[in-house]
Parts: C-alpha cells; structure tokens; sequence
C-alpha cells in the first residue's frame, strides 16, 4: 500500500469483496466504529462518491483512504489487538493445515466447509482466526486471494504489508499459476479445451430472485456486460461415463468461474447444488459436499525464487477416488509449460 494520499484501485483478485472485509484485509487496526465514522462524514469514498460499508467493491474502482489511515496502516510495529480469543485447540487445528511457512510466506491447505471471510449467516471464519497464525510476527497474516466455503486447497497468506503488496501484483498480472481437481457428473466434451466467455452477478429484481443474488451467470449481452472468463481443463480419469477427474485452471479469476465454467459445459462439479442442481448429487456413497480442491499454486515469493506448493486432498474427495479407482500418484500438472 502507498503512504501517500492517492485512490487505491481494486484489484482482480478483490472483486465482490465487502467494503469492510477489504478495510479489514488491508488496515487491521481500524475498528468497524471507525470505520463507520469515516464512511458516514465521506471521508472514505468509492469513485469518488459516498458509500456503505456492506457495499460490493469491483476490479478497477478506486478507494479513497483518509491520510490518518494510511499513515497507521503503513506501520507494522503497532501490536494487532487481538479482538477475538482463538483457543488453543484453534490454534493447533490452524498449525495443522500449514504446507509452507517462511518469514514472509505462509501457505496452508484451507478445508471444505470453512469460510475465508465472514459473511451473512457466517459464524466462523478463517479470517478472524488468523491471529492464530501470527507466531512472532508483528501482525497476524494477510489474504492475499480467497477460496469458496466449500473449495479446499492451497491458499497463501502474507505476513507482511510488503509481502502482501508482492502477492497481490503478483496476481494482478497473472504469474501466479494455480491448479484444481474437480469430480464432475458426466465427462466433458472434447476432453481438454479452454472455456471462455464474460459472466456477471445475477441481480435480486424481485424477492423470488433473492436465493441467486449471490450467483454468477454467463452475460446475456456480452459486448455490454459481464466479465472475461477463461478456464482451461483436461480429463486426467473418467469412470464410464458418469464420472471424470478434471484438471482446471483458472487463467482469469472470476467469482465460482470453474463452477459456472463445468455448468455451462453440462458437466457440474460433484456437490455443487448451487450450479447444476440436482444433478449435481448422485447419491450413494459419493459424499455430497464439493468436489473441487485447489490442488497445487506456483508463484514467484517476495525473496525472487519460485516455490511451487500442494496440498493433499481432502478426505470427501479421497473417498471418492478410491471409489473410482482413480490413481493420484505420479499424476503431473498437464498445464506446466516448463
């Protein structure tokens, strides 16, 4: 972040996050009182106008931050308050799910169930147990990028405000390479491709259309609207012709994009109600929770080198393959160019 008293834009990776959760990423020490304060006087604008805290902020907008904040969130010697009591039994649990841990990098394997951030009906969140994670560092870890509730995997947290700033760039200008596995109902066709295509928020215009607010969709008029999606995936196993394992990678970054992209290829992604409804829960001994994991992440660290880290699957989805038959050993990224 800049000292100086400059709009700061938002980047791919934050768009459709809370105002307040992105105050909350980026100035730690500002309490939601205050925060609250400074949005009711406008001293924290969106675009240049007024705005609320629970409003949904998008790549590309600008966020004026008042000098004061700037200048306290600049500084990593203050002590973050620790607002919330983590117990020991949490901070064990969060030791456990480390993969990698330098003194600017954290990486963990975040599972199936836990919400990165808090959110309506949210109870529990990573984010607000972070502290737990902060060791003899001067401030708990940052996110960088976030997963779905339901997407386990490798998610990586600064623990610096400059680590952080090299991460985020890093992302904004996609040279970090990330891969998923994902079960999908059907196998999709041809078996390797790229989906590209712009898709958007579906909109609340009455109250039967509140359950799909959160919802993305692909955009009805694509020259106006919506957002570049890409996706590229191949079929590594199939079982007959009901099931397949699918590497996917995200070359955009878009909200449940490889959700939205299996949909649209009418091949859902096991578990996943919300995109390919019933037909996404085959029943039996297939566990009904997702089936997607963010199984390996490259990237260039602040130190300069390359570090590639995986994370092992999680149990649901370690079931389900043994079911299959499906053999993870020896299986290699099918989209490392090197």
């Amino acid at each position: 972040m800049t000292t100086k008293n400059e709009p700061l834009k938002i980047l791919q990776e934050e768009d459709g996050m809370r105002l307040d959760r992105w105050f909350k990423m980026h100035y730690p020490d500002l309490k939601f009182g205050q925060l609250q304060k400074l949005l009711r006087s406008g001293q924290i604008r969106l675009d240049g106008g007024r705005v609320k805290a629970s409003a949904r902020i998008e790549m590309g907008q600008f966020v004026r931050v008042p000098p004061s904040v700037l200048h306290a969130g600049d500084s990593d010697s203050k002590e973050v308050p620790k607002a919330k009591f983590i117990s020991a039994k949490d901070r064990d649990y969060l030791k456990s799910l480390i993969l990698h841990q330098d003194d600017r990098i954290l990486v963990i394997n975040k599972p199936c169930g836990l919400a990165v951030q808090g959110g309506t009906g949210q109870t529990r969140n990573l984010d607000d147990m972070l502290i737990g994670l902060q060791f003899k560092a001067s401030s708990k870890p940052r996110l960088v990028h976030r997963l779905d509730k339901d997407t386990s995997g490798v998610l990586i947290l600064a623990r610096d405000r400059q680590a952080a700033a090299h991460m985020a760039a890093e992302m904004k200008a996609r040279r970090t390479h990330k891969l998923y596995w994902a079960l999908t109902c059907g196998v999709p066709r041809p078996l390797d491709g790229e989906v590209e295509n712009r898709i958007e928020k579906s909109g609340p215009k009455g109250a039967e259309k509140m359950k799909s607010a959160e919802m993305m969709h692909e955009a009805e008029e694509p020259e106006v609207s919506g957002q570049r999606a890409i996706t590229r995936y191949q079929v590594i196993d199939q079982a007959a012709n009901k099931f397949a394992w699918v590497a996917m990678q995200p070359v955009t970054g878009r909200t449940h994009q490889l959700r939205v992209h299996a949909s649209l290829m009418d091949c859902p992604i096991t578990g996943d109600g919300k995109y390919g409804g019933r037909d996404a829960h085959p029943g039996g001994d297939i566990s009904p929770k997702l089936h997607l994991h963010a199984r390996a992440i490259t990237f260039t660290h602040p130190n300069g080198k390359k570090l590639t880290v995986e994370a092992p699957m999680p149990d649901h989805m370690e079931k389900t393959w043994a079911m299959l038959g499906f053999e993870t050993a020896g299986v290699e990224d099918p989209f490392d160019e090197e």
